[in-house]
This record gives structure tokens, sequence and C-alpha cells, in this order.
């Protein structure tokens, strides 16, 4: 399979995955009484977690290779470099995250951000993973951890409107 069609393929299962992750967390509650700063805790932890994860493989890279123990930048098809775009990416989303993930919880209930944080820690993996096993691979995993936002923002704002 050539590049864009398995990045397409990728995709397209990133988009079934946000259909069903908004379907599956609709009214799911698993920690009533939670406020809001405790329910972004939560959601925002796995991809903190992959953060930490990420930063301590290329700190361990940087360590055991020569070529880039005094800091130097890595090359971008290398291991090291594979790293360093997940890592980029991901400090990307938590950001998108920290600012929209708040305002779809308060439309769409406390269910809604815990799913997508939990959603995210997985599939930051499964797109970290693609991306070392070939690049085109890491399509559903960036589009399983980018589109539920996009389409739980959509619901948000329909919630709101309504």
């Amino acid at each position: 399979m050539s590049k864009r069609p398995a990045i397409l393929t990728g995709m397209a299962g990133g988009a079934l995955w946000a259909v069903v992750l908004l379907l599956w967390s609709r009214g799911w509650n698993p920690v009533p009484g939670l406020d809001l700063f405790g329910l972004m805790a939560l959601s925002l932890a796995p991809g903190g977690i992959i953060l930490l994860l990420l930063i301590a493989r290329i700190a361990q890279r940087r360590f055991f290779d020569d070529a880039l123990i005094d800091g130097q930048p890595v090359p971008p098809t290398s291991a090291a470099g594979i790293d360093q775009s997940v890592l980029t990416n991901t400090v990307e989303q938590l950001v998108l995250a920290t600012c929209l993930w708040p305002v779809i919880g308060l439309a769409l209930g406390p269910g809604a951000p815990l799913a997508l944080g939990l959603s995210f820690g997985v599939t930051r993996v499964v797109f970290w993973g693609g991306y070392h096993l070939s690049p085109p691979l890491r399509g559903f995993g960036f589009a399983a951890g980018f589109y539920p936002t996009i389409l739980f923002l959509i619901a948000a704002a329909v919630a709101f409107v309504a």
C-alpha cells in the first residue's frame, strides 16, 4: 500500500474512533461530584504521562548516543527524530486540549473530557509506535487522538446553542 492510501485509511479509522467515543461517553460519569479542576486533572493525566515517557526516552537516547549527547539536533528520520516529532505533536495537542476540553466538559458533561483523555493516552501510544514502524502508520494514531476533540467541540457547540 502506498503512503496516501495508508494514511487515508488511518484517518478514516480515526474518524470512526471519534464517533464511537462520542457515543460511548454520553452520560458517562465515573467520578460523581468531581469539580472542573479535578475533572481536567484526571483528563489531562494520560497525555501528561505520555509526555513524561517521550521526554525520558529522548533523554535516554541522547545519553547513550555520542552524536547527540551534547544536545546536537537530531536527524529527523532517526529514531530520536521520530520521538522528537511525536513529542512536539503531543505538546501541541495537549495545549489544544487544555483550551478546549473544559468547555466540552461544561457542555457535554464530565464523561466527555475523561473519555477524551483516556482515548488520547491510548492513541498517542499507537501514534508513537506506528511512526516508528512506518511513518504512514501514524495516521490512525494521530487522527484517533485529534478528531475526537474536533467532534466533541462540534457536539458541545450544538449543545450550547440548543
